[in-house]
């Protein structure tokens, strides 16, 4: 009772926090035509969103752009925590990549997306694509990171019980990465729905990110404002999803 009281009065303070920034925003720009056309208000986002609904853009455009976060995040998260757990197997070669990993890491995502059209096309694939290299990096150091912090009394432990490497591995390190992997998990929601907006603008016939580009171009900043809140909302269901996914597999975790 005391955990569900706490979590009920920390969801009334985030309404009514969210209530007052939503008043305050109202109260700032009406009857203020320069404030009204610079921050829109909530009155006009909300019924861009409802004209949105109503010519069913919203959902076709959130539909696009989900698909390729979601297909991103996958393969990113895939690739990157497949490559960071089995730099476990090897220190020589993870110090020998590790300079190579951060010089990818560096690289500015934007300053990819012509590459990617130019292998890739203007179609849904480049999209992937700059979702896929906005998260495998850092699933990539996160898996590394929580399979090298395993503690090395537990593998010596399993060493002198004739534990194999392999075993030691799916048995320990695995399993104990996951909180650093679903950590990374939540982390990267965010990095490959960028990786999918980025592509979007580049070049997109439809998607979130063309929806917010050519509102922008029209200086329409209300209908910018309303797809930033599905964009948000989209954000938020993939990461509570990852959560529900975390529950799930790391029950030991909601047990403690």
């Amino acid at each position: 009772m005391r955990r569900w009281r706490s979590a009920g009065l920390v969801l009334l303070c985030q309404i009514l926090l969210f209530a007052a920034f939503l008043l305050f925003w109202e109260y700032a720009t009406t009857g203020n035509p320069s404030r009204a056309f610079l921050f829109g208000s909530p009155s006009t986002v909300f019924g861009f969103l409802v004209q949105m609904w109503q010519d069913s853009s919203l959902v076709s455009d959130a539909y696009v752009t989900g698909l390729e976060t979601i297909l991103g995040f996958v393969v990113g998260n895939v690739l990157g925590t497949i490559l960071g757990l089995s730099l476990w197997h090897s220190q020589f070669v993870s110090r020998v990549v590790q300079p190579f990993i951060v010089a990818l890491g560096s690289i500015p995502i934007i300053a990819l997306a012509p590459i990617m059209i130019i292998w890739f096309g203007t179609g849904l694939a480049s999209k992937i694509a700059m979702s896929t290299l906005s998260v495998v990096v850092v699933a990539l150091v996160t898996s590394y990171k929580g399979a090298a912090s395993v503690d090395p009394d537990q593998i010596n432990l399993m060493r002198t019980l004739g534990a194999s490497k392999g075993v030691i591995f799916r048995k320990l390190v695995v399993p104990s990465s996951l909180t650093d992997i679903f950590a990374g998990l939540k982390l990267t929601v965010g990095f490959a729905l960028i990786g999918a907006i980025i592509g979007e603008f580049m070049s997109s016939s439809e998607g979130l990110g063309h929806a917010i580009f050519k509102a922008g171009s029209l200086y329409i900043i209300p209908k910018v404002m309303a797809a930033l809140v599905v964009t948000i909302a989209l954000a938020l269901v993939l990461t509570f999803l990852v959560g529900k996914l975390e529950s799930r597999l790391t029950p030991w975790r909601q047990q403690a």
